[in-house]
């Protein structure tokens, strides 16, 4: 036991006295890389003269700019985010909601938890992992899969709790700064859309005056909600668009003021694009109706019914779970047969195309589904299970005109792509690049490699 002891001693003297090296070789870096998220950032919208995005374009003028960036599939907000600081699909990472996919027995339904750490979602190191162990500084701002992360400096994470699990050193800094009223999660959560976003944008504004990290990371959000509330391409959603880019305007001018823009390269994307429905399918109605499910009155938490066979939406695509290992062949047959007829549906795609999409093997990964539902285009799915309609058309009143969750081979889920600062070639012009390659590139520019599926951007380099 002694012997063991002293080992044990030696490696964490051998750790400590590495760590000491990274951050003496990197912490004085002057080098600085911005990610920035614009939540449901289509990729047209660039193209679109009538969008109100004047800081953008000049950042376009001034770097580079593709016609879009490839997401990963399922096109929503946590796995992207998340194959975005990676450089891999959720096949490898793990993200597949905008949480964890809890099963909670056989027979039981299913649920999306998004009340978890880093470590319960985020299956690979992050490149933020990567850079704080070297002895860079970093920061999270409304970021995705960050929550108790241990390796940002500074987080704000994207979870339903945001005040309570951001950094005390920053939250305080908020509240003295009159920006948070309180740290009550209630009070941060009662504001609008665009108020938390403002709110976020101080957070980030604040972290680069006084911490000046070397690699930041920003969600910002509002753009999200309103698209999905009323559309994309609507006086709602050229307002939100009109909003961020202001925050950005923000950021370039704190840069300048703190003479960090020099030595700064900011990138601007998104986690997926947006498509308009005009009718929502809910699957779940039609497997209620025979006999595969329940309808919910439970009261626990989380609110748990019968189940033999769910989906889980993800908007334009809706993921499918047989809950119930008694399920005979016949009756597996039957659940496919019964949600490929269904109006809207327009394929059903089996586990043995999992890899090439980019995701995981069910046998493999707990949180995978069974098959998959595709929408028509026109329509979307929810996860709605009562009621007697399975198609329902969308309206004002019901909400969520707006979708995305569509496959990513869809162009309309391509996500905006604009870089610029620092080695970054002005004028550079691409066409698609694949959102594996951002966290690639972004450590290249600091110095660094990341072991990822991903590439080097070489194309958009001085």
């Amino acid at each position: 036991m002694k012997t063991f002891n002293l080992a044990r001693a030696a490696r964490l003297s051998l750790l400590v006295t590495w760590a000491a090296f990274a951050i003496a070789s990197h912490a004085s870096t002057n080098h600085h890389v911005i990610l920035i998220t614009i939540d449901g950032g289509a990729a047209y919208y660039l193209n679109d003269s009538t969008s109100p995005l004047p800081t953008l374009r000049k950042m376009m003028s001034e770097g580079a700019t593709a016609e879009g960036m490839k997401v990963s599939n399922p096109s929503v907000t946590w796995p992207n985010h998340t194959t975005l600081v990676t450089g891999v699909h959720p096949e490898k990472h793990s993200v597949l909601f905008n949480g964890v996919l809890t099963r909670n027995g056989d027979g039981i339904s299913v649920n999306v938890d998004p009340r978890r750490d880093k470590a319960d979602l985020v299956a690979v190191p992050t490149l933020y992992d990567l850079l704080h162990a070297k002895g860079y500084r970093t920061a999270g701002i409304n970021w995705p899969c960050t929550r108790n992360s241990g390796t940002l400096h500074d987080d704000f994470p994207d979870v339903p709790d945001p005040v309570t699990h951001t950094t005390p050193r920053l939250r305080n800094e908020l509240i003295a700064g009159g920006f948070l009223k309180d740290s009550n999660d209630a009070s941060f959560m009662k504001l609008s859309a665009a108020s938390r976003d403002q709110i976020w944008t101080e957070a980030a504004l604040t972290v680069i005056r006084k911490r000046q990290p070397h690699f930041m990371i920003w969600h910002m959000l509002v753009t999200d909600g309103i698209q999905h509330k009323y559309g994309p391409r609507t006086p709602a959603a050229y307002t939100s668009l009109a909003q961020v880019d202001a925050q950005l305007g923000d950021l370039m001018r704190t840069l300048d003021e703190t003479g960090l823009r020099k030595n700064t390269t900011v990138f601007v994307t998104a986690d997926h694009g947006f498509e308009t429905a005009s009718n929502i399918v809910h699957p779940n109605v039609l497997l209620r109706k025979h006999g595969f499910l329940e309808t919910n009155r439970a009261t626990t938490t989380p609110p748990t019914f019968k189940a033999r066979a769910q989906i889980i939406s993800e908007g334009g695509t809706a993921f499918v779970y047989l809950t119930d290992p008694k399920l005979s062949a016949d009756e597996r047959k039957k659940v496919v047969a019964l949600l490929g007829g269904i109006t809207g549906v327009v394929e059903v795609i089996e586990p043995a195309r999992f890899a090439e999409l980019g995701l995981p093997n069910p046998e493999k990964n707990r949180q995978m589904a069974d098959f998959i539902l595709v929408a028509a285009p026109g329509y979307a799915f929810s996860n709605r299970n009562d009621g007697d309609d399975v198609v329902t058309p969308v309206t004002l009143e019901s909400g969520n005109p707006g979708h995305h969750g569509r496959l990513a081979s869809n162009p309309k889920m391509n996500a905006i792509f604009v870089v610029t600062g620092r080695r970054i070639k002005k004028g550079a012009r691409l066409q698609i690049v694949d959102n594996r390659d951002v966290a690639p590139t972004i450590a290249h520019l600091l110095g660094e490699s990341l072991p990822a599926d991903g590439k080097v951007i070489r194309e958009i380099l001085e």
